[in-house]
């Protein structure tokens, strides 16, 4: 009863505070300026108000949010004999069955959630749901389903569009803004964590702009401590309106549950994705042709900053969106349209965001004056074919694709400046090319001291191998000199 007591004395207190709090407000109404929408955001000064329920607001958002189940047909092979393995057994013995491995096709599944966004069935949900999937199936909150088509992919974004074939109109959400979110905000997250059914969980943004996840390509997340667990993947980050403010993509924990640390891509983001599988399926990001660097503390004081801010110019190529609009080495980015930008993962996502054909304003610090540089929004050219081959010939690109380099290649691999030559797009589990260490997004600079520029070039370099492999591989910026016998 103490307990009691003493809380509705301190609920009795709140109220007693509020009303002399709204007395004094309405005497000094006069002399106040009108309150923007900012300073409506309330906090609970009754026991009625710590009363209230998000359930119709719940009610409202959760048939949108569904189920999404993924799966791929896997063919796994079966060893007969373990003296399969040997070639010399092979060769004189025969291959019963077709072959020392007998196939077995199973069934990989994987479950997360999403959102539908329009009356029409479209659905925003995580790349990494749905990877490799060969059939997906969404599930409504009142327990029907239905098949989708995935209509894009994008992994730079952790990102992925679906659509049900029928059943429309479907009740959806909004996006919101995510620009007017602020920390301190109420969120709700909705999803299926663990394959237990729709579930709703409570917090606040904890964070914005978070640039150091190390999930997506662009990193600017919106943190929250509503208990998000595996499962959420895809599901909705909702605002007190009922607008969809970001995609739940991730969380930090060691036990694989929620330690109440987990990350949403902004619903900007989304919106971009979504509009770009609207108009074609396929991410077309402007293509800028320069390069940046944070700005630390020392550079900021040698910059005479009031602290680090904005990213530096580095680089500028000749022919490119940056060169043409007058973008100089040096320049400090601080702004693109008005947003603060903060470091080179603020920068990348703010620009990525813009849409192809139309014009940026980067706020720029030149000479220690602010001025305005507009640049173009332009694709990045596919200035020589992609020519992509699988290298079968027994060396130590074996089971390896790769591809001509281009602008757009170049960036799809999120490369910095314009290399050319040849790039690893993918390595075959097993193959030599995995034994020797190679991984996708590395460069073959050279094969024996001969300078490789073509995939066509490269294929015909391992159909006569030599007796000793020099090579040149660069990754992350780093040439690598490799020999193998």
């Amino acid at each position: 009863m103490r307990l009691i007591r003493t809380r509705l004395a301190g609920y009795a207190r709140t109220v007693i505070a509020g009303l002399m709090a709204v007395c004094w407000i309405g005497s000094a109404a006069a002399q106040s300026p009108q309150p923007t929408p900012a300073d409506l955001r309330l906090v609970p000064e009754s026991a009625a108000q710590v009363k209230l329920s998000f359930a119709p607001l719940v009610k409202e958002v959760a048939p949108a949010v569904v189920n999404v189940y993924a799966s791929r047909k896997v063919v796994q092979r079966q060893r007969t004999s373990p003296f399969f393995d040997d070639p010399f057994f092979r060769r004189f013995f025969g291959q019963p069955n077709g072959g020392g491995d007998r196939p077995r096709e199973r069934v990989e599944s994987s479950l997360g959630s999403g959102v539908i966004i329009s009356a029409d069935g479209t659905v925003i949900t995580n790349h990494h749901v749905i990877k490799g999937a060969d059939e997906v199936r969404v599930a409504l909150n009142d327990r029907r389903e239905f098949d989708a088509d995935i209509v894009l992919m994008d992994e730079r974004t952790d990102l992925a569009v679906l659509k049900i074939r029928e059943g429309a109109p479907f009740d959806h959400v909004e996006f919101a803004s995510t620009d007017s979110l602020e920390v301190g905000d109420l969120v709700l997250a909705i999803g299926n964590p663990f394959g237990v059914g729709q579930t709703v969980t409570q917090g606040i943004v904890s964070a914005l702009a978070r640039t150091q996840v190390g999930v997506t390509d662009f990193q600017f997340f919106i943190q929250t401590d509503a208990a998000i667990n595996p499962g959420n993947s895809g599901g909705a980050l909702v605002d007190m309106t009922g607008k969809l403010v970001g995609i739940n993509t991730a969380i930090f924990s060691r036990s694989g549950g929620s330690n109440g640390i987990g990350f949403a891509i902004p619903a900007h983001m989304a919106r971009y994705v979504a509009k770009a599988a609207d108009q074609g399926g396929k991410v077309q990001r402007p293509w800028l042709g320069a390069t940046v660097q944070l700005v630390s503390a020392e550079i900021a004081e040698a910059l005479s900053l009031d602290r680090p801010r904005g990213v530096l110019v580095t680089a500028v190529f000749d022919g490119t969106p940056a060169h043409e609009a007058g973008l100089r080495v040096s320049d400090l980015v601080v702004a693109i349209d008005g947003k603060e930008v903060i470091d080179p993962n603020a920068f990348g996502y703010r620009f990525a965001t813009k849409m192809i054909g139309e014009s940026s304003e980067f706020t720029v610090l030149r000479s220690g004056k602010e001025q305005i540089v507009t640049v173009a929004l332009k694709p990045a050219p596919e200035t020589v074919p992609r020519d992509t081959r699988e290298l079968m010939e027994f060396s130590p690109f074996e089971g390896a694709t790769v591809m001509n380099l281009s602008p757009a290649v170049s960036q799809e691999f999120g490369l910095a400046g314009l290399p050319e030559g040849v790039i690893i797009t993918e390595v075959k589990r097993g193959g030599q090319a995995d034994k020797v260490g190679m991984r996708p997004g590395d460069i073959v600079r050279a094969v024996n001291d001969q300078n490789v520029n073509s995939t066509r070039m490269l294929e015909t370099i391992t159909k006569t191998p030599p007796r000793v492999w020099r090579l040149e591989i660069e990754r992350d910026g780093i040439v690598n000199q490799l020999v193998l016998r």
